[in-house]
């Protein structure tokens, strides 16, 4: 199944190593980070786990909640865990979705047969309290993710859904950002009284509106 940015993301129930959950009753009206991982016991999955486990504080601060997926079964999933602990220094905070049966793969796209046939791909989802797909990316399996990125998204995603602005190349909270051009410059000095810089009429920066 193909999923484009807008559209409502399928929900499924399936077993994971926190039991078994319908994925829309679990995430309530968070955030949600879905993301796939090829194989259980691999070295580059190992980090990325962990990672994202020291993270919560984080993710916590945005309303997100973090699932990730492969196709391994929860045995697997579960002996896994000593050694992200043994290795990356941290204990597994967040589930993990069984998926041997391919079926939340199949519906979410992360089985790209001329990659591998057999595993999925690192895909990640943004999704929002909405259920609505925000933010798809897909790496290789030998190119850890950069979770700093995908937070990044997400102040962005959260920063716009709540003010007239879009954020530019390389933003940062905390960063200035671009006023939308569907409104007027006469309409953006009113909305924002920390002040517009002008670098072209349809080009107008502004600090960030909720710092």
């Amino acid at each position: 199944m193909q999923l484009r940015l807008g559209d409502v993301v399928p929900n499924f129930t399936q077993a994971t190593t926190h039991g078994e959950i319908d994925f829309f009753e679990w995430a309530g009206d968070s955030w949600v980070i879905l993301f796939s991982h090829p194989k259980d016991f691999t070295p580059v999955c190992t980090t990325e786990r962990g990672e994202v486990a020291k993270l919560k504080p984080e993710f916590d601060k945005r309303n997100v909640k973090v699932i990730a997926l492969s196709v391994d079964d929860v045995d697997s999933h579960n002996g896994w865990v000593g050694d992200i602990l043994e290795t990356q220094g941290t204990a597994l905070n967040y589930p993990i979705i069984a998926d041997p049966d391919k079926k939340v793969s199949d519906l979410y796209d992360m089985i790209h047969p001329n990659a591998n046939a057999m595993v999925t791909v690192r895909s990640v989802f943004i999704i929002d309290p909405n259920k609505k797909l925000r933010l798809t990316i897909t790496y290789p399996p030998s190119t850890g993710r950069n979770f700093d990125e995908i937070l990044r998204v997400i102040d962005s995603l959260q920063l716009t859904d709540n003010y007239s602005v879009a954020t530019p190349a390389n933003w940062v909270d905390g960063g200035d950002c671009v006023v939308v051009p569907t409104i007027s410059t006469e309409e953006a000095k009113v909305k924002f009284p920390k002040g517009i810089t002008e670098l072209k009429p349809y080009l107008r920066m502004t600090p960030q509106p909720n710092k």
